[in-house]
């Protein structure tokens, strides 16, 4: 019987390589146990049997972490819509799609509201100031997954109730204990009521105007 073959070193670095999806589900777990703000990226490298350095070589900080994270719940907005979601009016398909985010988020609801409050902290706005950023081309994600294509001063409104949608939404999901995150879910559904009974006041075609 033939002896079986060595690996190379290539082999046995495909197997023990690390991936970002890894970093971050072994980040959460840390920050689920001592806190956001109070685990130790060495502990993280120690735990993933991996140098500093390596770590450092998939992501630079904490903050990419927290990113790579973010990045997750707006993959799972973005996946296929289920059917019929184009034929439903838009206060529906953006419940979906909003629901989907904090969904992805629901895991660790906590931690996440512990990385939103590292981000916003005054002395790093190295953090802050990118957030912005991520927030506007979230909701141009969101606008287009929606199918909302108005375009001129409709279109601004839209990003601007968005993200003041967004935001509120955020801030009530960041304490939701309830089972589900029902509380979070009435509170959008209500908040897309309002917005679109608004919307129909602000954009219904005005009488006199037309062809």
């Amino acid at each position: 019987m033939a002896a079986p073959r060595r690996k190379t070193g290539k082999a046995k670095a495909a197997e023990t390589r690390v991936t970002a999806d890894t970093v971050v589900d072994r980040a959460l777990a840390l920050a689920e146990a001592e806190g956001w703000d109070d685990f130790r990226l060495g502990a993280l490298a120690d735990g993933l049997g991996m140098a500093p350095a390596e770590l450092a070589s998939i992501f630079r900080d904490k903050d990419a972490i927290a990113n790579a994270w973010f990045a997750r719940a707006r993959d799972a907005m973005l996946a296929s819509p289920p059917r019929g979601f184009h034929r439903r009016p838009v206060k529906d398909r953006l419940n979906v799609l909003l629901l989907r985010w904090f969904d992805a988020m629901a895991p660790h609801r906590s931690v996440t509201a512990q990385m939103l409050a590292a981000k916003l902290w005054p002395f790093h706005p190295h953090h802050y100031v990118p957030m912005a950023f991520d927030l506007s081309r979230l909701i141009q994600w969101l606008r287009d997954a929606a199918g909302m294509t108005a375009g001129g001063r409709q279109r601004q409104a839209e990003e601007v109730g968005l993200t003041l949608l967004f935001l509120a939404v955020l801030r009530k999901w960041c304490s939701d204990g309830s089972d589900g995150q029902a509380e979070t879910r009435t509170y959008l559904a209500r908040y897309l009521d309002r917005a679109d009974t608004l919307a129909g006041r602000w954009f219904a075609p005005r009488a006199g105007r037309g062809v």
